[in-house]
């Protein structure tokens, strides 16, 4: 049996739930992340702001002097994580082996689905349908028979496309990319390539992957040498055995400032933490994922005395970690943070454990049940008031 993966992109995903709870906002440039005179990072943008040169991880500032008439919007993790949650549960009715690798990202094995479903492309397009009418928003689906060229091609295929590399046409499929479609290989990454000489995809499928290793190390030779032929280098897979949550950001550019660092931790905490207060639970274990300019990859992670849902927690234990295992100024292409040792809430409230929660865990909860109540909506006060 042929496998199958879907990579399933959200396009644009913040500002698309912004447009479409706000009809007003529709075709405009809008940008989510921080007000303008305020430090902060985007977090998405519109495609109608990516025209100007707007891009995620780039400082507010920056943003507002490409794109000044820009609708800039602070973050709404709650209401775009519920959007999140219905999208997910749709695309658990197609397959149940769906793994969510961010709040706007997911990887699916459809692998002998084809009967309930048809071919790939009916697939894909009835899965899309489904979505816009449930949500208003549109989705990017890349198919192959392994998950990297599945990512590779819900990137070539966005905005609202669908892309299916058929097995055996992965190398072939590779050697015809620009360098800069190569995922995973940032700007100095290429730069490095192109100074030994190998300026195009084809160029380093033709190179031996000794000649890869010396410039980047054995990870990042590795990598680049199963990438370029098409191969899965093994970046999409689970977070060990145990039953946990995780998310993680790439970066289009390799970023080494802190600032942005933390406040995409910040935001990656509060993702997961609205992700535990909706499925009741709490967490034991907090751990991050690094992925440096070279290639290689650390996780590291701690266990808590109290199981907590808080985001405030989840961030200072996540913070504490990067702060003991990133040197100042070494370039991070990929952040992430994983939840493991998930117990019930209930297993809480039935004392199992006796420390008080702190007060902020108490404070978020009551801000998310009123939320989840439609009394109330949530806007961190460090994004309103953090001036430059």
């Amino acid at each position: 049996m042929e496998r199958i993966f879907f990579h399933v992109d959200m396009d644009a995903f913040f500002a698309s739930v912004e447009q479409a709870d706000n009809p007003a906002l529709a075709g405009r440039p809008v940008i989510v992340g921080a007000a303008p005179g305020r430090r902060g990072v985007v977090s998405t943008c519109s495609y109608e702001a990516r025209a100007f040169g707007v891009h995620s991880a780039m400082p507010i500032a920056e943003a507002a002097r490409l794109c000044p008439h820009g609708v800039f919007l602070p973050v709404r993790m709650k209401r775009y994580s519920e959007v999140s949650a219905i999208i997910m549960s749709i695309l658990f009715t197609y397959t149940p082996d769906v793994l969510q690798l961010s709040i706007d990202e997911a990887m699916l094995d459809m692998t002998g689905t084809g009967k309930l479903w048809g071919t790939p492309e009916e697939c894909a397009f009835k899965m899309k349908k489904t979505i816009r009418d449930r949500t208003g928003l549109t989705i990017s689906i890349g198919a192959s028979a392994n998950r990297y060229m599945a990512k590779i091609a819900s990137g070539m295929s966005k905005p609202d496309g669908f892309l299916l590399i058929k097995p055996g046409d992965e190398r072939a499929f590779m050697r015809s990319l620009p360098l800069e479609k190569l995922w995973g290989a940032g700007e100095k990454t290429r730069e490095r390539l192109k100074a030994r000489g190998l300026t195009t995809m084809a160029a380093i499928q033709d190179a031996p992957v000794s000649l890869l290793m010396s410039i980047f190390g054995n990870a990042g030779g590795r990598f680049l040498a199963m990438a370029c032929q098409g191969q899965d280098p093994g970046v999409f897979t689970r977070d060990g055995e145990n039953k946990s949550v995780s998310t993680e950001r790439t970066f289009e550019a390799d970023i080494s400032d802190r600032t942005i660092l933390i406040d995409e931790l910040r935001m990656l905490a509060d993702e997961l933490s609205f992700r535990l207060w909706d499925n009741t639970m709490h967490t034991g274990c907090v751990g991050i994922k690094l992925r440096f300019a070279d290639f290689t990859s650390i996780t590291r992670q701690r266990s808590l005395a109290v199981p907590t849902a808080s985001a405030d927690c989840i961030f200072q234990e996540a913070m504490q970690l990067f702060d003991a295992n990133w040197t100042c100024g070494k370039a991070l292409r990929l952040i992430g943070i994983f939840l493991s040792s998930l117990v019930p809430e209930s297993h809480i409230e039935n004392s199992l454990f006796q420390e008080e929660p702190p007060k902020s865990a108490l404070a978020e909860q009551v801000v998310h049940e009123l939320q989840k109540s439609g009394k109330g909506n949530l806007i961190r006060g460090t994004r309103l008031n953090r001036r430059g």
